[in-house]
């Protein structure tokens, strides 16, 4: 599965919008850059869907114009003018090539949802690797009106109860002692605002949940 970030050029404020070429190609939140479309149309000229994390100006502001160009299935917690599949917690969505589970994580927003596979984890803005207050596992902002940070460690514990532990790969002998049939787990996060990581996410949520727990500002100005 080839995932491109097709926001990443722009100049302007707005959360990381990830495309997912496969077999069903798949757009992760729409962001707010006004030149998706273009961006989108580099990699392909077709959108079977589009998943919302949840539903901050960031992450939604460009999915008219994403309707209007490609007219995909839109899947999405909370009620929208263009949702055509309501998702909610324990559902199944695929993204690209992969079968995703659904976990309802709130707490930075009421409707948020991230996506947990077998290898990957779309967090959308629960959990990030790096922002501009922590540089390696970092969460969501619970500062603004409607959000909680109680709720939000919550969400990140969820998270970290559905996370894949990884093991053997199915199929693999038990006594063929070939290391790689091991399989590592969630090693592919993509979240709503910082860098793509690609490594031990359970490292890095488990992180996040540590720095939250402080239940201290995570901005000096909160």
């Amino acid at each position: 599965m080839d995932i491109h970030h097709v926001t990443e050029p722009a100049e302007t404020f707005t959360c990381n919008a990830f495309l997912a070429v496969g077999e069903e190609t798949t757009l992760v939140d729409a962001g707010a850059w006004d030149g998706v479309v273009d961006e989108i149309r580099t990699y392909t000229d077709e959108l079977d869907a589009v998943v919302v994390t949840h539903q901050h100006g960031d992450h939604v502001a460009q999915l008219e114009a994403v309707c209007e160009a490609f007219d995909p299935d839109v899947y999405a917690y909370a009620e929208h003018p263009l949702r055509t599949h309501t998702i909610d917690d324990g559902d199944t969505v695929t993204i690209g090539d992969e079968a995703f589970d659904v976990v309802y994580t709130p707490g930075h927003a009421d409707d948020h949802v991230s996506f947990v596979s077998e290898t990957s984890l779309f967090s959308g803005d629960v959990v990030v690797h790096d922002d501009g207050a922590f540089d390696y596992g970092s969460f969501g902002r619970t500062d603004m009106a409607g959000q909680s940070r109680e709720r939000l460690i919550e969400s990140i514990e969820t998270l970290l109860e559905r996370l894949p532990d990884g093991g053997r790969a199915s199929g693999a002998s038990a006594t063929s002692g070939d290391e790689r049939s091991e399989s590592a787990g969630v090693e592919h996060m993509y979240a709503g605002h910082g860098g793509v990581f690609h490594g031990d996410v359970r490292d890095v949520v488990e992180t996040a949940l540590g720095r939250a727990e402080k239940r201290e500002p995570k901005y000096p100005d909160e």
